[in-house]
């Protein structure tokens, strides 16, 4: 008999506004104050989540690592600081051959819209360095240049999916033997004024905070309170045998996807299909005897029809047991395409710490107690043109 193995988290490395080291974020964590803050956009005060003054620093720091680094997007300095940090807790050398997908959802943002302003403004005088900077394969192909990998390299944009569906390669690969190490997570920095914009376009950004929150998933006033954030998260996944289990090893246990035919110009239906068929699709993949999910970290970005729907799919599949449900969106806002790989770094934290963020503010949803013991998580995603995807963890060991 084959010996059992399964797909592991072996190392992880985010910076977004919650800090860029694990202690900065365990501490945000553990005083979990919102970090969404005005910021100016076209003369107008916008709130936004931008990263820290010190995780600021860092970027100009690496930035001037490398003459080369100097005409990178900020998508990719993200996602290159992340690398870093996931490569170093797993124990990986950069003589190791190791697959790389990063995604991310608008891509190179800023570069993007400073070169059409350029061009806008002198057509005859556009910066050779304008498309190998702002193609989306950059960002998988440069943290692979910093660390000196070798390996497959891929990138994607699968809107507010996108880090969900890296990871999602990750495991398919590692468990078809293309790999034996395998970097997958997302970058994002929609911070510009024409990205602010296009959100405030579709009509679901916030217009004012309740209790110094922006940002406000499931909230029973069902009103808009969408907010852009920025960061990335990259996670390091391996596949190893049983055996070699620890109290500490983070298991990736499945995967769901859901698709359902656009019906809105979001892509979101009233009962979540996509949402139900992607949850439904990640539990039919777990142990018949054993398939208790004791939290879900919800997609909700505080939109009055996405949040609805998404707890339509969950009432539907869970009927009145729903299991906890938390949100980091509520500290940092909506990260589109790394959203999720920061939602996984919080449901790491929350399995380490055995605690999750209450909503601070009234909800549409009943309040569920809080298990004893949190051993298993559910964490979705969904995005423009109907898509979802459902990931599901757990601790090899409860604690």
């Amino acid at each position: 008999m084959t010996p059992k193995s399964y797909i592991t988290l072996q190392g992880l490395g985010a910076i977004s506004p919650l800090g860029s080291t694990s202690p900065e974020v365990h501490a945000a964590y553990a005083q979990p104050d919102s970090r969404i803050f005005l910021k100016i956009f076209r003369d107008s005060p916008v709130p936004v989540a931008a990263l820290t003054p010190e995780a600021e620093e860092l970027l100009t720091a690496l930035r001037q690592e490398n003459k080369m680094y100097k005409n990178l997007d900020r998508t990719v300095l993200l996602a290159i600081h992340a690398a870093r940090q996931a490569v170093a807790k797993a124990g990986w050398q950069a003589e190791n051959e190791i697959a790389i997908n990063i995604g991310s959802s608008r891509g190179a943002t800023g570069l993007l819209e400073q070169y059409l302003e350029e061009f806008r403004m002198n057509p005859t005088q556009l910066s050779s360095q304008t498309s190998p900077t702002t193609t989306l394969g950059n960002i998988s192909s440069w943290v692979a240049h910093d660390l000196q990998t070798e390996g497959p390299l891929i990138s994607h944009s699968v809107t507010c999916s996108t880090a969900l569906q890296a990871i999602a390669n990750g495991f398919a690969w590692l468990q078809a033997g293309m790999a034996t190490r395998f970097l997958a997570g997302a970058a994002e920095a929609p911070l510009t004024p024409f990205t602010v914009a296009q959100m405030q376009a579709i009509g679901i950004y916030a217009k004012e905070p309740e209790n110094n929150y922006w940002c406000r998933p499931l909230n029973a006033a069902r009103q808009n309170t969408f907010v852009l954030g920025e960061g990335a998260a990259l996670f390091a996944l391996e596949r190893i045998p049983e055996k070699n289990l620890t109290a500490a090893s983070i298991i990736l246990e499945a995967i769901g996807f859901g698709f359902e035919k656009i019906t809105s110009k979001t892509g979101i239906s009233r009962a979540g299909l996509n949402f139900q068929k992607a949850t439904r699709g990640a539990i039919q993949q777990l142990p018949q005897n054993d398939q208790t999910i004791e939290a879900i970290v919800l997609h909700a970005p505080g939109t009055a029809a996405g949040d609805a729907a998404e707890m339509n799919a969950l009432r539907a599949i869970f009927g009145e047991n729903i299991p906890i449900l938390t949100s980091n969106k509520l500290l940092i806002g909506h990260t589109l395409g790394a959203s999720a790989a920061l939602s996984l770094e919080y449901a790491v934290w929350m399995l380490e710490n055995q605690k999750f963020l209450r909503f601070p503010y009234p909800v549409f949803t009943e309040e569920q107690p809080k298990p004893k013991i949190i051993r298993r998580i559910l964490l979705l995603a969904a995005g423009f043109g109907g898509n979802a995807t459902a990931l599901v963890i757990r601790k090899a060991i409860s604690p």
